[in-house]
């Protein structure tokens, strides 16, 4: 065996998503994987967006951005309240995201997030990672 480091394309893709389907399967388990986004705009002007995937019975949040100047104008809740809207009633137990110490970590504890855990970065705290869930009804 010999172990390199490689492009990650979609020959690895496609290997790694397939051997993962699998796996599942054999365990009665469909990881059902489906990325999502939706996009704020002014005009046609993209002031915000908020990306990520649900899978198994979970929904992750990757990303949120609002544009400069934008902020603080409740642009992010809506944003989340939109990913929340869309999946609810499909059957997803939970909606997750992590943040870093530098970013807004008690913004998403006011869209009704709860701080599970802190991930302690010994170097510098504003590389701390805060895992925040929101159950859903």
């Amino acid at each position: 065996m010999k172990i390199s480091k490689v492009e990650f394309d979609s020959k690895v893709e496609n290997f790694i998503e397939a051997e993962q389907e699998k796996y599942e399967t054999s365990n009665g388990i469909s990881c059902n994987y489906t990325p999502f986004c939706f996009v704020a705009k002014r005009c046609d002007e993209m002031i915000g967006a908020i990306s990520g995937a649900s899978f198994f019975s979970e929904i992750y949040i990757d990303e949120l951005v609002v544009k400069d100047g934008y902020r603080g104008k409740g642009i992010g809740m809506q944003l989340i309240k939109a990913v929340e809207e869309f999946f609810s009633g499909q059957g997803f137990n939970n909606i997750n995201l992590c943040t870093n110490g530098f970013q807004a970590s008690g913004f998403y504890e006011k869209c009704g997030f709860e701080l599970e855990f802190v991930r302690e970065n010994k170097s510098d705290s504003r590389l701390n990672k805060y895992f925040h869930i929101k159950y859903l009804d």
